[in-house]
C-alpha cells in the first residue's frame, strides 16, 4: 500500500544545512573562549543542540552549556540559518507528493524557532501539515521516538498509511519504535553512518526523485 502521509526528518534529508550549523558552532566555543574536545565537522549534525554541545564540550556542566547554546542561537538564529539549502530536487519532490494528495509533515531534532524560519527562507509554508520538534512541548520530549509518536496521535495518523523519511540509524529507530515504515534518504549527511548497518526491511531512496517515484509508485 501507498502511503498517504509521509513525515520527513529536516536536516539531512530535505536540506544540506551542515555548513551552516558548523559555522555557528565554531562561532559559539569562540566567543565563549572554549576549546572543543573533538573537531567540529559534518558527522556531529543531526542530534539536538544540546547533545552536540555535551559533545564538542566534553562537560555537561549547565552553566557551560548554557553560555555555548546562547552563543550558538545567536549566531545560527540571526544569519547562519539564511545559508541554508535545500537538495537539489527536495523542492520538486514536495511538491509533486502534495499535488499527488500526499500529506506531509516533518519531525525535526532541530529547534522550532529556526524550523520555522527555514520553512518560510524556503517558501514551503503551504507544503507541511504539521511540523513538530522536541521544544514546542514543556517539558521537552526525551529523544525522537517520543517525538514521532506524539505526531502520530495528534494527527491521527494511521501507521499502516504512513512512512518516516531519514538519513539517520536514530531515525530508523524512532520509526521503528512507532512500528512505522522507514526509508533511508542516502543522499543525506547522516547517511553515511547507516550504509551495511542499514536492516534489510529499511528501503533506501538515492535521489528525492527516486523517492517520489517510491513514494507514488511510479515505475
Amino acid at each position: 500500500m501507498l502511503p498517504t502521509h509521509v513525515v520527513f526528518d529536516l536536516d539531512g534529508t530535505l536540506i544540506d544545512s551542515a555548513e551552516a550549523i558548523l559555522a555557528s558552532y565554531r562561532t559559539a566555543f569562540a566567543v565563549c573562549g572554549v576549546v572543543p574536545v573533538r573537531d567540529i565537522e559534518a558527522d556531529i549534525v543531526g542530534p539536538p543542540l544540546s547533545e552536540t554541545l555535551w559533545l564538542l564540550a566534553g562537560s555537561r556542566d549547565p552553566v557551560l552549556i548554557a553560555r555555548l547554546a546562547n552563543a550558538f542561537k545567536q549566531s545560527y538564529d540571526s544569519e547562519g540559518l539564511l545559508k541554508t539549502l535545500p537538495y537539489p530536487g527536495v523542492s520538486n519532490m514536495l511538491q509533486a507528493l502534495r499535488t499527488a494528495g500526499r500529506k506531509l509533515s516533518i519531525a525535526t531534532n532541530k529547534r522550532i524557532r529556526p524550523t520555522r524560519s527555514i520553512i518560510e527562507h524556503l517558501r514551503w509554508g503551504d507544503i507541511f501539515d504539521a511540523t513538530y520538534a522536541f521544544d514546542i512541548f514543556m517539558p521537552p520530549l526525551p529523544n525522537k521516538a517520543a517525538m514521532l509518536g506524539r505526531l502520530l496521535t495528534d494527527q491521527r495518523i494511521d501507521v499502516h498509511q504512513a512512512v518516516y523519511v531519514g538519513d539517520r540509524i536514530e531515525d530508523g529507530e524512532a520509526a521503528e519504535a512507532n512500528n512505522l515504515p522507514f526509508i533511508t534518504a542516502s543522499w543525506g549527511y547522516g547517511a553515511q553512518h547507516v550504509g551495511k548497518d542499514m536492516p534489510a526491511r529499511w528501503c533506501e531512496a538515492a535521489t528525492p526523485s527516486g523517492l517520489k517515484r517510491m513514494l507514488l509508485g511510479e515505475g
